[in-house]
């Protein structure tokens, strides 16, 4: 399907891979060249244009299109004419929306950051946003795919997902088999600043964590990352970046003086501050929307820091005093206020040795680098199911799927990551089906005692588990236990596994004592092993809970779930499964203690994630939905 299309009956939302989007309404199709035309012109800058000649088709595509991305909207015909401020002249209008475009990527002023923020105070001092989780997982993504080496067939595949997108775009099209013919890893920095289809799609693609695109920019990426520390300063800088941002946003900042934070963009700064306050000044804003200049202090002598340089010489546009700061680089923020209606927010770049997710951090980017065979990109897959994102992670692990050859050691450990991920997402037979796949090519290749071995029988008895196979599921945890207290002894992090696992299965057949022991088991390694705030320390401390609100020892349960999901909002992002169900069964205790308004507040944050996560036949959205309506009646 072309990007540009006439609507006249409902359409499948298609993929929008830039930010901007033209919507063009009239009341009748206008073949006119005066028409034709300015499409095309519009098109140079704005590809993806839909219109409509129906207005609550129209109405309901602005409202499929996701809240980040931005909309210009053309009424023309009779429908246009009684709305104050339109012009009718369609080649003026071409011509300001075309001048403004420009405006707005010279100046960035628009341009959405994508910000992390690290809350470095205590739980009661910090929102439960599971900001620090997000924070640490966009730093391990972005590091992963930093280290990932980039394949020769990548800008091919995607040049060719380019032509596709900008099919029936000429100038773009052009632009892209420029790039095909003379692009070299020494001239990044003059490619990203182009005004083209690179800067446009990277910068969504990153913020919206759109793995397919990034895998295929990883070594645009890289060239950009060693042209940076090619050119990197030696001497301090300070620079400025004008920014328009929400109200939300800006009272995210307000209370985070002190704290880190990073932007999942590489960033664009001027050391020119009056010429940033005057693209800021010269800005549109309306609703809820704020001005704010970030002065931000580069130290190049930092030890731990990622490059910044002063790209004038290989830029695009070589009469800017532009100093672009590497992807995922952490400022503190110093302080924030304002000053004749502009916010001004004071920034330092730190090391990223200075947060204090940094043991958590570097332990968990250790456990990917352990389970890369340094051959392969597997831990990706791995990553992205430790974030939570199933749908990503089926996808990738797929993708690796057709490219390995059939007898590749990472087939197996692929269809085990297949398994996680369609047991996950509730689809257990499937999840089976995986297992057995990655077991029978393990037996082929591995000997019965070897641990992977073992992590392939403990994943089958989860998903029994899962199901309700109680039996089956402690068979193939104490397969697992057996293979590994013989290969590592008692004391180790895979034996605590499988205690865990074992402790859910005692407790769902109400041997509370057993279970208490299989999980304090499990506690007492992970504590000594692992930094902690680690997500399975969570996971220990969570069963734990539950196990005391089985015992009627509400108190001592919720001491626990606290800890529990204080734990995760540190280590995990904020719409992970395991935040869900702390969420829930929190709802559970205070519904049993009829605290409903509090129940009601914790079944609904549970809601929330599992409506983003989970397919909606799964099983725990009708479950979750239930107690909501439950708790609600008690309310009325």
């Amino acid at each position: 399907m072309a990007t540009t299309t006439h609507s006249t009956s409902t359409e499948v939302h298609e993929n929008n891979l830039e930010t901007y989007s033209l919507v063009w309404l009239e009341s009748a199709m206008n073949e006119a060249n005066e028409y034709i035309e300015a499409q095309k012109r519009l098109r140079k800058l704005i590809n993806h244009l839909k219109i409509f000649d129906d207005v609550e088709q129209c109405e309901s595509y602005m409202r499929s299109v996701p809240k980040d991305d931005r909309i210009i909207l053309i009424i023309s015909d009779q429908l246009g004419q009684d709305i104050e401020g339109i012009s009718t002249k369609v080649n003026a209008l071409v011509d300001q929306i075309l001048l403004d475009q420009t405006t707005r990527f010279r100046n960035k002023v628009d341009e959405i950051l994508p910000i992390n923020i690290f809350n470095s105070g205590t739980q009661a001092e910090k929102s439960t946003t599971g900001l620090n989780g997000q924070f640490m997982f966009s730093q391990l993504l972005i590091d992963r795919l930093l280290r990932m080496k980039p394949k020769v067939t990548d800008k091919n595949e995607l040049t060719d997902r380019c032509k596709k997108f900008y099919k029936n775009n000429s100038s773009e099209l052009a632009i892209i088999q420029e790039f095909e013919k003379d692009y070299v890893s020494d001239r990044a920095l003059w490619w990203y600043t182009r005004e083209s289809f690179l800067y446009r799609l990277l910068n969504k693609a990153l913020r919206t964590q759109d793995i397919d695109l990034l895998f295929l920019f990883r070594f645009f990426m890289c060239d950009i990352q060693k042209q940076l520390q090619k050119l990197q300063c030696s001497t301090f800088l300070r620079v400025y970046r004008g920014q328009v941002i929400s109200k939300d946003e800006l009272d995210t900042l307000k209370t985070s003086t002190g704290q880190f934070i990073s932007m999942n963009s590489f960033l664009s700064t001027s050391l020119d501050r009056r010429l940033a306050l005057s693209f800021l000044s010269s800005s549109t804003i309306s609703g809820d929307l704020q001005r704010i200049l970030f002065e931000i202090d580069l130290d190049p002598t930092l030890a731990g820091i990622k490059p910044f340089a002063d790209i004038t010489s290989s830029s695009f546009f070589t009469n800017e005093q532009e100093v672009l700061i590497m992807l995922g680089s952490i400022f503190r923020l110093v302080n924030i206020d304002c000053q004749n209606g502009v916010w001004i927010a004071h920034m330092a770049i730190c090391s990223d040795n200075d947060n204090s997710l940094k043991p958590i951090y570097d332990y968990m980017k250790n456990e990917y680098d352990e389970n890369d065979s340094g051959s392969s990109d597997f831990s990706f897959g791995i990553l992205l199911f430790k974030m939570g994102q199933y749908d990503k992670a089926e996808k990738y692990c797929n993708r690796l799927l057709s490219e390995l050859p059939r007898d590749h050691p990472d087939l197996a450990p692929c269809y085990h990551n297949l398994g996680m991920v369609a047991n996950h997402k509730g689809k257990y037979d499937t999840s089976l089906e995986w297992f057995a796949k990655a077991l029978e090519m393990y037996n082929k290749t591995r000997q019965p005692d070897d641990p992977v071995v073992a992590t392939t029988y403990n994943s089958i008895g989860e998903v029994h588990f899962r199901k309700g196979n109680r039996t089956n599921a402690l068979e193939s945890f104490k397969k697992a236990l057996s293979i590994r207290k013989k290969r590592f002894g008692e004391e180790h992090l895979q034996v605590a596994m499988c205690y865990h696992n074992m402790g859910n299965v005692y407790q769902e057949e109400k041997k509370f004592q057993e279970a208490f022991e299989c999980h304090q088991k499990s506690l007492m390694i992970r504590q000594k092993y692992l930094p902690t705030d680690h997500p399975d320390i969570g996971a220990s401390v969570h069963c734990i809970a539950s196990i005391y609100l089985c015992l009627n020892y509400p108190d001592l349960a919720l001491q626990y779930y606290n800890r529990a999901l204080e734990i995760y909002q540190k280590s995990l992002p904020s719409q992970h499964q395991d935040i869900a169900m702390s969420h829930y069964n929190l709802g559970l205790l205070y519904a049993g203690k009829e605290d409903f308004q509090q129940a009601l507040t914790h079944f609904q944050k549970a809601s929330t994630i599992f409506h983003v996560t989970l397919p909606s036949t799964h099983p725990f959205i009708g479950i979750v939905n239930q107690d909501i309506q439950r708790v609600s009646n008690k309310l009325k």
